[in-house]
């Protein structure tokens, strides 16, 4: 059962899935556009997620904050879980629930774009960041596995399923679709 090669194997798997899928392609091509769009703009990029999801929100934002692969200026973007201050206020006065929804009410403004972290797409707090989010006009990005009934799925306008039910292939995946992203913004932007 506990096996290198079995891990390694179900990652490869998820990557060789993820790198044969046309229409996730084509997603990321949407989703790449409109982040471009939305920094030329002036907009940001808020993220949000739990646990492993709010480290990877916080590896995107620093990405595309220092940078990717070229020297550049840097690009706005911010990790909601990353304000322990607001976090923690939020969640004492009104509930966990809302840490992410309140930040989207205080930081966010039609034309930004919230990206969504959620392995089981049924995350509370992400699931109504993501309503508060198109309440107040942003675009919204969820990324989430395999599960395409999952809760994320009705308040995303773009929606990119990462092929698995494991929570630590889910991660490997996202990270590599919003590496990618980051990628390609930067190309778009800078070169």
């Amino acid at each position: 059962m506990y096996s290198w090669q079995r891990c390694f194997s179900e990652h490869l798997d998820v990557v060789q899935k993820i790198n044969a899928d046309e229409a996730l392609h084509r997603q990321l091509d949407l989703i790449t556009d409109s982040l471009v769009k939305c920094y030329q703009q002036g907009g940001k990029l808020l993220v949000c997620g739990n646990g492993g999801s709010a480290c990877d929100a916080q590896h995107i934002v620093g990405e595309l904050v220092s940078r990717f692969f070229i020297e550049r200026k840097g690009l706005y973007a911010e990790a909601l879980s990353s304000n322990i201050a607001s976090i923690t206020a939020i969640g004492n006065d009104y509930s966990y629930e809302k840490v992410f929804q309140r930040q989207v009410d205080a930081n966010g403004r039609k034309g930004d774009i919230l990206l969504g972290l959620s392995t089981s797409g049924n995350s509370k707090n992400v699931i109504l960041a993501m309503e508060e989010a198109r309440r107040i006009g942003l675009l919204t990005v969820g990324i989430t596995g395999e599960n395409k009934q999952a809760k994320i799925t009705s308040v995303s306008d773009y929606c990119i399923y990462i092929p698995s039910s494991s929570t630590p292939r889910i991660q490997e995946g996202t990270m590599l679709v919003a590496h990618t992203i980051c990628e390609f913004v930067e190309a778009k932007l800078f070169c």
